[in-house]
This record gives C-alpha cells, sequence and structure tokens, in this order.
C-alpha cells in the first residue's frame, strides 16, 4: 500500500465526521448510530444518502446547496472519502458524514423511515452481474426498509446498461413483486445535459449540474448522462 494512501487513512481518523465501524459491528448487527442519526446531526432534518460516494462530490454539493438537510456519503474506498471529508472540514460543513463501509451492510447502518432520499452516482454498472448492480432488486429490498414513503431513489449515471437495466428490468419486475409498495417514476432522461436539465427548477439544476470526478471523465470521452428518479410509494402510510 502505498504511503499517500496511508497517509490519508490516518488523516481520516482524526476526522469526527468520517465513521468507519469494524465489520463485526455491522455483521449481522446494529451499528450503534441506527435509528439515531438526526440525534448525531443535532436536529430534525431530512438525511439524505449518498452510495457509492467516492470522492463525495455530491454529498458535499448538495450540503452547500440544502443546508436544512442532512447528507451521507456511504463508500469502502477510505482514500476516496478522504477528498470529500478534507473539503468538509476546510469549508465547515456541519450536515454532512461519509461512512466507510460496504453498501452490504446499508441495513445495519439505518431504521426504517430514516432516510428521505437516496443518490446513486455513477455507480459500478457490474456487467455480467446484474445482481450486483445497486439497482438490483437485491438492493431495492434493502432500500425499502431504510427510505420513508414518498422518499426519492436517483441513478445518474453514464452507462447504458444501468440505465435500461433498472428503467425496464429491476424497477417493473420490483414493482409487481410487491404488495401496496412501488417505486413510481418522476424523472427520465437518457441525454441530461442536452435536453433534460432545462425541466428542472433552478435549485434541482444546480444539484444536478455537481460534476463527480468519474462524471467529467465520462463527459470528456463524449458520453451522455443518463437519469432516473423515482419515488417511494407504500399503501396505507
Amino acid at each position: 500500500m502505498g504511503k499517500n494512501k496511508l497517509k490519508k487513512f490516518a488523516q481520516n481518523e482524526t476526522f469526527t465526521h468520517v465513521i468507519q465501524p469494524k465489520n463485526e459491528e455491522v455483521l449481522n448487527a446494529d451499528f450503534h448510530l441506527k435509528g439515531k442519526w438526526n440525534e448525531e446531526f443535532g436536529n430534525d432534518n431530512p438525511i439524505v444518502l449518498e452510495l457509492a460516494c467516492g470522492k463525495g462530490e455530491y454529498s458535499v454539493g448538495m450540503a452547500e446547496i440544502y443546508p436544512d438537510k442532512n447528507f451521507i456519503g456511504m463508500d469502502i474506498k477510505g482514500a476516496r472519502i478522504f477528498s470529500g471529508a478534507k473539503e468538509v472540514q476546510e469549508k465547515g460543513l456541519t450536515n454532512v458524514r461519509f461512512i466507510r463501509t460496504k453498501i452490504d451492510f446499508i441495513n445495519s447502518f439505518f431504521a426504517k423511515n430514516e432516510i428521505s432520499e437516496i443518490w446513486i452516482l455513477f455507480a459500478d454498472p457490474q456487467i455480467g452481474k446484474p445482481r450486483k448492480r445497486l439497482t438490483s432488486e437485491l438492493f431495492l429490498h434493502r432500500y425499502i426498509k431504510v427510505l420513508k414513503p414518498g422518499g426519492l431513489l436517483n441513478l445518474k449515471s453514464d452507462s447504458d446498461d444501468l440505465y435500461d437495466f433498472t428503467k425496464e428490468e429491476s424497477i417493473p419486475e420490483f414493482n409487481k413483486s410487491q404488495n401496496g409498495m412501488s417505486f413510481n417514476m418522476r424523472d427520465d432522461t437518457d441525454q441530461l445535459y442536452e435536453v433534460g436539465i432545462k425541466s428542472f427548477d433552478e435549485t434541482m439544476q444546480k444539484v444536478l449540474n455537481i460534476r463527480t470526478f468519474y462524471e467529467q471523465m465520462w463527459l470528456e470521452q463524449g458520453k451522455k448522462i443518463k437519469f432516473l428518479s423515482y419515488q417511494f410509494k407504500k399503501e396505507n402510510s
């Protein structure tokens, strides 16, 4: 392991807004902040979760746009999280936390109805491994255990495979299999910057214009950016 990575890992340990649990704390167990994230933030504001957050560009960017919301970025890569965590410290943001862990453990960290919104940004499309995609039915079943009724699930991606899979396969199949629960489409565009972004209000345009490291790389390669947004509906809630 390179010295630069080790240095970042060491600095992550000094950040109070970076949470790095041991596997035994979350493997078939509830993390001590489960159901208590609003206490951790010291307010009752909505909690927005960014999955596979990488360098945390969206968590940081949205925290600046929405000071009345709380943001949590999850990623297993500590060296990536360091970039966002350092920016949070430099900007003095109090409404951002990062969790270094596997997304598979999401239900160990969050309680029923604790999350208001989930963002999945430029996730690995897992070609040939649909079950591992972050919008697969496996993960959708995990999300409904933490997402509030009326909460949002947002996907921003350069991948045609992930976009088509989510829109045409996993969400429809999930909706068919559920009794009284569904993800209802709110927004859909396969050319976000060319035709889609103008349809959003000014604040949401700012959010969608946040560029992640990977998005910038894909844009430079001429790839089109896709965006899907769904609202979680639960009858009798």
